[in-house]
């Protein structure tokens, strides 16, 4: 109960993180709201947060192959993440959401079609990895006492944080409709860039306290 209870919070926030920063999936899922509706954007959001977990999946496999290194070099690799996530928050910060919008010229004509641009598009990108990496690396997800059905409740919980997150961000846009403009996301962005750096770089200052400690 207590590795379930430990999972729990870390999964739902890696789920919703990796969702979170507004690339062209969450253009995509903002313009599908606006132009097709609530429910074709929210299978837009499914098809990303199965691509996410693909490539989580593939995150866990690897670092199951190095579980006697990354227990032997906890400390180092958490630093090492919270680094890639205050990488990531920077350029997050200074991105440009609209760069990434492209036009959805295929309207596809029901939700399958929906949920799969949403994960090829996702898919798309594997410079994702770095940062579910880093995520899992930040949150010391997976650890090695996990059995079976731990790794599998871990998996689930990432993929309901994206459903979360895209449910959300999809009811949001749906209720304010055309006042979502450029400033919005640039907004959104940044909110989210700090709050990922604040997260690594809290966790770094911990791990050194606690190193100093010892």
């Amino acid at each position: 109960m207590d590795q379930i209870l430990y999972i729990l919070p870390r999964g739902l926030a890696i789920g919703m993180l990796i969702s979170a920063p507004m690339g062209p999936i969450g253009m995509l899922v903002i313009q599908r709201t606006l132009s097709k509706g609530r429910w074709p954007a929210f299978f837009t959001g499914i098809g990303a947060a199965l691509s996410d977990l693909v490539y989580c999946l593939l995150t866990g496999l690897c670092l199951s192959f190095i579980t006697g290194f990354i227990d032997s070099h906890q400390k180092l690799i958490q630093i090492v993440g919270s680094i890639v996530l205050v990488a990531f928050g920077i350029y997050l910060f200074r991105n440009n959401p609209t760069r990434s919008l492209r036009m959805d010229e295929s309207i596809p004509k029901n939700y399958w079609g929906d949920l799969g641009s949403g994960f090829l598009l996702t898919f798309s990108n594997p410079l994702i990895l770095f940062f579910i990496i880093g995520l899992f690396a930040r949150f010391n997800f997976l650890l090695p006492e996990f059995g079976i059905h731990h790794i599998i409740v871990a998996y689930l919980l990432i993929f309901g944080g994206a459903l979360l997150w895209w449910y959300g961000i999809t009811t949001l846009v749906s209720r304010l409709g055309r006042r979502i403009n450029v400033r919005s996301l640039k907004i959104i962005n940044r909110v989210i860039a700090i709050i990922l750096i604040s997260m690594a770089l809290f966790g770094v200052v911990m791990m050194l306290m606690d190193k100093q400690i010892m």
